[in-house]
């Protein structure tokens, strides 16, 4: 009797090994593929799904959902042959599970050396000054490239983006000497300049006729009403005399 218990007792955890081996429940956004004999037998979706014992196995799991990808920083020479350090992060998702488990044998390895090797030869078209406002332009030649290779392999990459753009030190120090000379030099300008007035003061006093008029050379230079009533020899008189005068941009009327 005892040895008929065991048995029995061997038979069901036989029996319940096989169910748990056959009987499979896939999570949602994810998806199995399955070998019949080593063959390619199809792609399980969500749900639960009955195997065939010794004859069908699982193979690949696959996320179907979006997934982020850290791409390892790395240096980059710019055309001016500047040396900087970029790192990015890579969106992606699988679209063909059997494309992703029989084109490539790691297509996430794949992704982020052909990630890094269009990015270092587009950052190499473009100067220092420029990489960090042709950001945009940078990912989107990315995501172009990469999405061409990775169609073969049943995968979709959505978007890149570049994270950090490190210079070295020295070219650090040397654009901080750049930006603080330019913000001296804009000082030192509007300094030069008169301030207007404030808001609702009285505005700037023009100048009078009787200072303009003073303000003409001594060289004989007629007036507005004296020009007028002059005569040809006297108009040569004044264009010799504003010739030969060697500040004649003071010498100027005043309107």
């Amino acid at each position: 009797m005892q040895a008929l218990l065991i048995v029995v007792f061997f038979f069901a955890l036989f029996i319940f090994w096989i169910v748990a081996r056959t009987a499979v429940v896939v999570p949602q956004q994810n998806a199995y593929v399955v070998e019949r004999l080593g063959r390619f037998a199809g792609v399980l979706d969500a749900g639960f799904h009955i195997l065939v014992p010794f004859v069908d196995v699982i193979r690949y799991r696959h996320v179907l959902k979006e997934q982020a990808m850290d791409i390892p920083e790395q240096i980059c020479i710019t055309r001016d042959n500047v040396q900087v350090a970029v790192d990015g992060i890579l969106y992606l998702k699988v679209m063909d599970p059997e494309r992703a488990s029989y084109g490539i044998s790691n297509y996430q390895f794949a992704i982020i050396q052909l990630a890094q090797t269009t990015l270092r030869s587009e950052i190499g078209k473009i100067e220092l000054d420029r990489t960090f406002e042709e950001r945009t332009y940078v990912n989107t030649q990315v995501v172009t490239e990469v999405d061409k290779a990775s169609e073969a392999w049943g995968v979709k990459v959505l978007r890149y983006e570049i994270k950090n753009i490190t210079p070295p030190q020295d070219i650090l120090a040397a654009m901080e000497k750049q930006m603080r000379a330019e913000r001296e030099k804009r000082a030192v300008v509007s300094s030069r300049w008169p301030r207007p007035p404030p808001r609702g003061s009285a505005p700037w006093p023009r100048p009078s006729r009787r200072r303009a008029a003073s303000r003409r050379c001594s060289s004989g230079w007629p007036s507005s009403t004296s020009r007028s009533s002059a005569s040809s020899p006297a108009r040569a008189t004044a264009s010799s005399s504003l010739r030969t005068c060697p500040t004649w941009a003071r010498c100027w009327p005043w309107p």
